[in-house]
């Protein structure tokens, strides 16, 4: 097997967190690491002598965008392997002209978001975020817990909207729940979404049962406001929204509205904007729970994408099929 030139691109503190010493073992084990490693910046001198050399490319977050300039200083690059989730920041029209590969670790990203949803549709169910907020004012008495009404997970029902990778992820955990799983995703197969534990429907029929309802699309035009005023209003009182995906799949006005008038609660780990203004009214809401965007990798969970990239980097040498390929149509639709 001829191990090829590499280049990680990204920023230094990504490269830090996701490249210990185990993953650059097994790196030189399987590419030829030049001087410098590791940029974020493809238009130095160094850099560039560095592109002209290299036939893989090792990326993640910070790296800057792979027009069609930078990849002239590139003539042998023939694969790119993403650390992270979404390619769309950095790969261009003149990636996919070229035919070069691309890989992405969205499948690895999709663990920890699907294990926080799983935690948050629990919590949900018993309604424990808002409680927590109310302990603050009712320090005294615990009565207060029946205001919340019922504080259960048995019986309900979850709709998710997108059988994505993470949602299909969230929906094989909900399997071993005595809970009812809705899915909505007008590309989904049913029969994929019923092994998974799922029943596929229409989404009205999803908003119009859902006790706890969480979504799991792309952030695209087509989705811009997919739950909006029209889609809020069809879920019944007291039902949970959960945001784990991108800010701009739900209108924050209208969500505002209903979570002020206390019709409807909300687990929030992405918004939009990101982060809200200082002066939403979701701040202050007891019935509203908001997390700065930590659903997904951090941390030790970060080496996994760094693990995923590496094991297809090893494929692709050994001239095996990739499992996490990107191919031009899957980018059009996809986070």
């Amino acid at each position: 097997m001829t191990r090829p030139h590499a280049l990680l691109v990204m920023d230094p503190a990504t490269y830090r967190l996701q490249f210990g010493q185990r993953q650059l073992h097994r790196l030189r084990g399987l590419a030829e690491l030049g001087d410098p490693i590791c940029t974020d910046d493809l238009d130095t001198p160094s850099a560039r002598r560095r592109l002209r050399e290299s036939e893989v490319l090792l990326t993640s977050w910070g790296c800057p965008p792979l027009t069609t300039e930078r990849l002239a200083d590139a003539p042998r690059l023939r694969a790119v392997f993403h650390c992270a989730g979404t390619v769309r920041p950095f790969v261009t029209e003149e990636v996919w002209r070229r035919g070069i590969v691309v890989t992405s670790a969205a499948d690895a990203n999709a663990i920890p978001v699907a294990e926080f949803t799983l935690a948050a549709v629990i919590f949900a169910g018993k309604k424990a975020p808002f409680l927590a907020q109310d302990a603050r004012e009712h320090r005294d008495d615990w009565s207060y817990a029946s205001r919340r009404g019922e504080l259960s997970n048995r019986g309900r029902t979850v709709g998710v909207v997108g059988f994505s990778r993470v949602g299909r992820r969230v929906v094989r955990s909900l399997r071993g729940l005595e809970m009812d799983v809705l899915v909505a995703d007008p590309y989904a197969a049913e029969e994929e979404v019923s092994a998974a534990g799922g029943r596929l429907v229409a989404l009205p029929e999803l908003l119009r049962r859902s006790h706890v309802l969480t979504l799991h699309v792309p952030s695209l035009p087509a989705t811009r406001h997919l739950i909006g005023a029209a889609e809020l209003a069809m879920l019944p009182d007291g039902a949970t929204v959960i945001n784990t995906a991108r800010g701009a799949v739900l209108d924050t006005a209208a969500l505002e509205r209903e979570c002020a008038a206390g019709r409807l609660d909300a687990i929030l780990d992405v918004t939009d904007p990101e982060p809200l203004p200082a002066e939403s009214v979701l701040y202050e809401l007891p019935n509203v729970m908001i997390t700065p965007h930590i659903a997904g990798s951090l941390g030790s969970e970060t080496r996994r994408m760094s693990d995923s990239a590496l094991d297809e980097l090893e494929r692709h040498l050994a001239g095996l099929p990739l499992r996490t390929a990107v191919t031009p149509d899957e980018f059009a639709v996809s986070a």
